[in-house]
């Protein structure tokens, strides 16, 4: 079992940057391009609060798109790395279960890649999406991109078997198995990793888990919050098959196993 992070599991990939960038190319920068969308399409202003912003692909995507960036994660390791290798958005340590920057002072929170899943019961959506409601000023978005809970309901195929993969870095090949498993009372997706790198080393274990969240769920948390859902569906998206591109509108549907939504701040 991996130490926790306050409730998000760290893993040899939240703790070697390097690792996670080769373990998951994103040369397209489709997660930055897709909220950018989002973003623009919304009218959105230009102070972005990147949650969650792991190696700061993405937040330096937004800067480069003229946004004025914060990007905060729980990883330092994380953190050193973007701040070396991406410049130009400020990036700072935070917790997602609970932060604050001061109220109104974003114009949008971007939460991408299930990183609001690490919020595993109630009390920590809450808290999550308190201080998204305080950071934001009137009108300000709240974006996000994660797994979709209702994708499980009926459904095994994730759920079956374990998943290899393999891939090069620094001279070693690096072998993963991954298996899936629901948790319905705690409503969690469970995840236990395997790592190997066949130079004699004993294999690593890592255990980690997100929420499930189903979409009339989300709304529902949303709009406690005081925020108005504009956008909630399964696709097109940075992570779905086929893959979102520029002038493709949002879906209607959420049935597939991503969830997109698009939240604006009630202006009081």
């Amino acid at each position: 079992m991996t130490p926790e992070m306050n409730g998000r599991a760290r893993t040899l990939l939240t703790d070697r940057p390097e690792l996670y960038e080769a373990r998951f190319p994103d040369p397209a920068r489709l997660a930055g391009r897709w909220a950018e969308d989002c973003l623009r399409r919304h009218g959105a202003g230009p102070r972005v609060l990147d949650m969650g912003c792991g190696t700061g692909r993405d937040a330096a995507h937004l800067h480069g798109a003229g946004r004025r960036v914060t990007a905060a994660d729980l990883s330092e390791p994380m953190l050193v790395y973007a701040r070396i290798r991406r410049p130009g958005p400020d990036y700072v340590r935070a917790d997602l279960h609970g932060f604050d920057f001061g109220p109104g002072v974003f114009d949008a929170v971007v939460c991408l890649d299930s990183a609001l899943l690490y919020c595993h019961t109630n009390e920590q959506l809450d808290r999550f999406l308190s201080s998204c409601r305080r950071a934001l000023g009137p009108g300000g978005l709240l974006v996000a991109e994660m797994r979709n809970g209702a994708y499980f309901l009926g459904r095994t195929d994730l759920l079956d078997s374990p998943t290899d993969a393999a891939f090069a870095w620094r001279g070693a090949v690096h072998r993963s198995v991954t298996t899936l498993g629901v948790d319905r009372t705690a409503q969690l997706l469970r995840r236990t990793r395997v790592w190997s790198t066949g130079d004699g080393a004993e294999p690593v274990e890592e255990r980690s888990a997100w929420r499930l969240l189903f979409p009339q769920e989300l709304r529902h948390f949303l709009t406690a919050h005081g925020f108005e859902v504009l956008e909630l569906h399964d696709g097109p998206g940075p992570r779905t098959e086929p893959p979102w591109r520029e002038g493709l509108p949002p879906g209607r549907t959420a049935d597939a196993d991503r969830l997109h939504v698009v939240a604006r701040a009630a202006r009081h």
